[in-house]
């Protein structure tokens, strides 16, 4: 439940970061997408692998899934500058909500973890490397975000004091 449950939390956070993508409808249609891939992997999580046959075949995280975040990942970063320093979770509204989304994901991914190392529960290497790859994707997705804009918003380190 826990882990199923993080990935619906991540799910409605990605639906949040939908309402602020604003003019940026390439990015809408990829949130989309993901949206439904994350009802797949709530799918997958929620219906685990048995000893016996389950009477019909269950939906399952897939390896081309992941294979379109990384390329996603790529296409994004590709059109950013190099990353000099780390970036504050800020920015733009689409910005600071991906962050969020994508630290929601990344606590999903320690849930799923938590499960995967549980005994006698089995969860899919795909299913892993997608909430992995998704958070990474949020990542860049953000400053791909927040470069339409001002750029990022980076960490002064000691800027403070």
């Amino acid at each position: 439940m826990e882990a199923y449950g993080g990935v619906d939390e991540t799910n409605a956070a990605v639906g949040m970061v939908r309402l602020a993508t604003g003019g940026l409808s390439d990015l809408d249609a990829l949130l989309e997408r993901i949206q439904n891939e994350l009802f797949d992997l709530g799918a997958d999580l929620a219906t685990p692998e048995r000893d016996g046959p389950l009477g019909y075949e269950p939906l399952r995280i897939v390896g081309s899934q992941v294979e379109r975040l990384e390329a996603d990942i790529d296409r994004l970063n590709a059109e950013l500058e190099p990353l000099t320093s780390f970036v504050l979770p800020a920015g733009t509204p689409a910005a600071a909500a991906l962050h969020v989304a994508r630290t929601v994901c990344r606590r999903a991914e320690r849930e799923v973890v938590r499960l995967a190392a549980t005994p006698g529960e089995i969860v899919s290497p795909a299913a892993l490397r997608y909430l992995n790859r998704l958070s990474d994707l949020l990542f860049v997705a953000a400053r791909w975000a927040n470069a339409r804009a001002e750029g990022d918003v980076l960490w002064r380190p000691g800027g403070t004091r």
